[in-house]
């Protein structure tokens, strides 16, 4: 006795449905999927960072970096370091001094003569004891005056001299801190550059994901609503590709998507030979 089977088909529109997903599906993937065109991508560091590097490395360390600074307050040290901060008026101002000084030498003199004469003394002994008692003075004066003179000019300039070896060596001691500011500000500017570089690395990395994936998605969805009308229950796609995905994502979903069109695919072939 014959045995007859009976199987129920689906609908002829649905049969040509799924005919229609496997060819599109046998066409999508004949060809590798350029995933070159998403890969992840590092943006390169800024030239504020790469000049950062450079200081820190070179510039900001060792001796070097306030070698300028010592060298100079070694100038203003030892025996000579006042010189640079004589003042090139001061012997003018000597010389106009001891001029000053000299003018009144001779009006005492011219006194000492007036004196002897009215004493009637004048071109005896007693006028020359007084006069050589009153030159010598005079010149001991004159010298003290010219001593005092020098030696004043000699200490604002060795004061200045001081003044400026410890302004060196101060900045000496604040130039590793001012490199290191200068440092960290190239560094976070060239930061910020670079994160923003990233983004537009990372939003053109998902850009070209995505266009790569659509027609994935759009033969998942197809699938979906093919399944849905075979079985006449509700189908809910879900999609594969979701925002910022990572690399373990990405493959997953690359998986899923070619597990479920695969599945579907699966089904229609055991149809069409039944």
């Amino acid at each position: 006795m014959a045995v007859q089977q009976t199987q129920a088909l689906p609908p002829q529109y649905v049969e040509d449905l799924q005919k229609d997903l496997g060819q599109q599906l046998t066409a999508l993937t004949a060809a590798p999927l350029a995933t070159d065109k998403f890969a992840p991508k590092v943006a390169g560091q800024d030239q504020a960072q790469l000049d950062a590097y450079k200081m820190a490395t070179t510039q900001g360390q060792g001796i070097g970096a306030f070698q300028p600074y010592i060298t100079q307050a070694g100038a203003y040290s030892g025996p000579q370091g006042y010189s640079s901060f004589m003042s090139p008026y001061q012997q003018d101002v000597i010389k106009a001094t001891l001029d000053e000084y000299d003018s009144q030498a001779a009006a005492g003199l011219t006194g000492i003569g007036q004196q002897a004469a009215m004493s009637g003394n004048l071109g005896g002994g007693r006028e020359g004891v007084m006069r050589a008692q009153y030159q010598n003075k005079s010149d001991m004066n004159r010298a003290l005056l010219q001593s005092g003179l020098l030696q004043q000019g000699f200490t604002q300039a060795n004061q200045l001299a001081n003044q400026a070896f410890g302004q060196q060596q101060s900045l000496a001691a604040q130039v590793p801190g001012l490199y290191g500011q200068d440092i960290g500000t190239l560094g976070s500017a060239g930061a910020i550059q670079q994160a923003q570089e990233q983004a537009q690395l990372d939003a053109t990395r998902e850009q070209n994901r995505l266009r790569a994936y659509e027609p994935y998605e759009r033969l998942g969805f197809q699938q979906t609503g093919i399944a849905s009308i075979a079985s006449g229950a509700p189908g809910q796609y879900q999609s594969m590709v979701t925002p910022n995905p990572t690399p373990l994502q990405n493959a997953l979903g690359i998986a899923g998507v070619g597990a479920g069109l695969m599945t579907g695919y699966g089904d229609y072939l055991r149809g069409a030979n039944a």
